[in-house]
């Protein structure tokens, strides 16, 4: 997997996320919170469309932090090819990218005005032993794809072999292997990529990158509206999020 900016200076939109890596989004209401399903809950199955529906646009946010406290602000999600830019402003900035997988779009995000250095990758759980994905990274117009079958252990944690594209078109194949850790899971790949996510039903989205580099997973509602589930690498808790379109 490989990575690029996005040429040229990024013009400031209005936009907001969570503010994982030490802060905290301010002001507002908080909406109604979304539930999550870690390594301790059971599944929820969802049915993914065929496919997914442009996201492209301006949207209002509401959410809560990891603390429960409430934050809104706005976001401006663009359309780059394969992937989608995000960008949020609640007083703070977010730059991120996102990649589309039936249903739900999967973020990797860090503060500043650019997103350059994390990447995202957006799997589905099929059957009990294979993880059938896309992934991207800031920067990089195309998304690749991943299949990882299990070699050994059970539920989610476990080895996996992993073949896969490039955006490029060539392939490659590596192991990887799934940890249980805070509230999430880590994941860490034998080409030296390493990530934090979370599971959702047959979803997993995957934020790759460190502890720079924080995650949402979003579920695409009927509207057009968003509404998600977030955390920092490694955290025991997650922040909820609705962007509604305007």
């Amino acid at each position: 997997m490989e990575t690029n900016s996005w040429p040229g200076t990024l013009t400031a939109l209005a936009l907001l996320v969570a503010c994982v890596l030490g802060c905290n989004k301010s002001g507002g209401d908080a909406p109604k919170p979304l539930t999550s399903t870690n390594q301790n809950s059971g599944n929820t199955s969802h049915t993914a469309p065929t496919t997914t529906p442009d996201i492209a646009g301006s949207y209002r946010v509401e959410g809560t932090n990891e603390n429960g406290s409430p934050y809104r602000g706005e976001l401006a999600v663009i359309k780059r090819g394969d992937v989608y830019q995000f960008r949020w402003n609640a007083g703070t900035q977010y730059d991120g990218v996102g990649v589309p997988n039936g249903n739900v779009v999967a973020v990797a995000f860090t503060p500043g005005s650019e997103g350059k250095g994390c990447g995202v990758v957006n799997y589905e759980l099929v059957g009990d032993d294979t993880l059938d994905g896309k992934w991207g990274y800031w920067g990089v117009n195309e998304s690749g794809t991943e299949k990882a079958v299990r070699t050994g252990g059970s539920g989610l944690p476990g080895n996996y072999d992993a073949t896969g594209k490039n955006p490029d078109g060539s392939g490659y194949k590596a192991t990887l292997a799934v940890a249980p850790l805070g509230g999430g899971y880590k994941f860490d790949w034998s080409n030296s990529a390493s990530g934090f996510g979370v599971k959702q039903g047959t979803n997993v989205s995957v934020g790759i990158g460190g502890a720079r580099c924080a995650f949402v997973a979003y579920q695409v509602q009927p509207d057009g509206n968003l509404e998600g589930i977030w955390g920092g690498y490694g955290g025991t808790k997650t922040g909820t999020e609705k962007a509604t379109k305007k």
